[in-house]
């Protein structure tokens, strides 16, 4: 009914794509892949979570096309949670290792002390902090309770030093900084990520 209604108006879908999502992924796959990097804290790890995360979003009905954008970011970050699961309770909620492994920009000052961070710490300051969360979202997706996510930003905050660009940001609340990891660092993806993609987009074609 709905493909009969879209012949009859002439009007295309107002809901994204296979192809719609692809493109997003394409064309922000580096803020796409430095948001999986941040969260798993791990390159292979990234990896997996952006194509996967790709999948996830193409899945996906009914998501209004201005909305696309988010809906991906929002993948990343859900998929990230569903591979890490990262915990408070966790015995043991070890920060990333193995930097000699890392991408040269994650070595950063500024990334590294967010890579530095146990896996619940980084979410929640990743999710809450540079991707502008609520609290009550974040103890939703993490599965926690609010005064959880509030303790581990202040954690994070505290570990971080108070310092770096990041910090500075959030006081002055440069909401354009903040709503885009990209805008507040650039780094290139591994070059194989593109060949999984364009894959992809080839079937969505």
């Amino acid at each position: 009914m709905l493909g009969a209604r879209k012949a009859k108006t002439g009007q295309p879908s107002p809901y994204a794509s296979r192809a719609d999502f692809c493109r997003i992924f394409e064309s922000n796959m580096n803020s796409l892949y430095l948001l999986a990097f941040l969260l798993t804290a791990d390159q292979t790890l990234a990896e997996q979570c952006f194509v996967g995360s790709l999948h996830i979003s193409q899945e996906r009905n009914h998501v209004f096309r201005e909305w696309a954008e988010s809906w991906a970011r929002r993948a990343i970050i859900l998929n990230a949670i569903r591979m890490v699961r990262p915990s408070r309770t966790a015995a043991h909620t070890e920060s990333a290792k193995n930097r000699s492994a890392w991408p040269k920009m994650m070595t950063r000052a500024e990334m590294a002390g967010i890579m530095e961070l146990p896996a619940f710490e980084r979410f929640v300051f990743v999710m809450s902090v540079l991707e502008r969360y609520s609290d009550q979202e974040c103890s939703l997706h993490l599965g926690c309770m609010r005064a959880d996510v509030v303790a581990a930003r202040s954690r994070a905050l505290e570990q971080m030093g108070r310092s770096a660009e990041i910090v500075s940001a959030v006081a002055g609340q440069e909401d354009a900084q903040l709503t885009r990891l990209a805008d507040l660092f650039h780094c290139s993806p591994p070059s194989r990520l593109t060949k999984p993609t364009t894959r992809l987009i080839a079937a969505s074609s």
